[in-house]
């Protein structure tokens, strides 16, 4: 069990002291700059997205109470 714990370590020292980590890190920070201007966009959109649902609901209502 302990030589597969120092195995462990030795490959994670080696992965961590790696420029393959730093690429990694990269990758994660955009992704991270990626999501945050996802949730922006969509809360501007929210607005937009609920007025057309309010319009379709309207248009139905008025359809229900003149048919009715």
């Amino acid at each position: 069990m302990k030589v597969q714990l120092l195995g462990l370590y030795v490959r994670f020292q080696d992965f961590w002291e790696s420029e393959t980590a730093q690429d990694l890190v990269e990758y994660s920070m955009i992704v991270a700059l990626i999501a945050f201007g996802t949730t922006a966009a969509m809360q501007s959109l929210d607005v937009a997205i609920l007025q057309v649902f309010d319009n379709v609901s309207s248009v139905i209502n008025s359809a229900l109470i003149s048919a009715s």
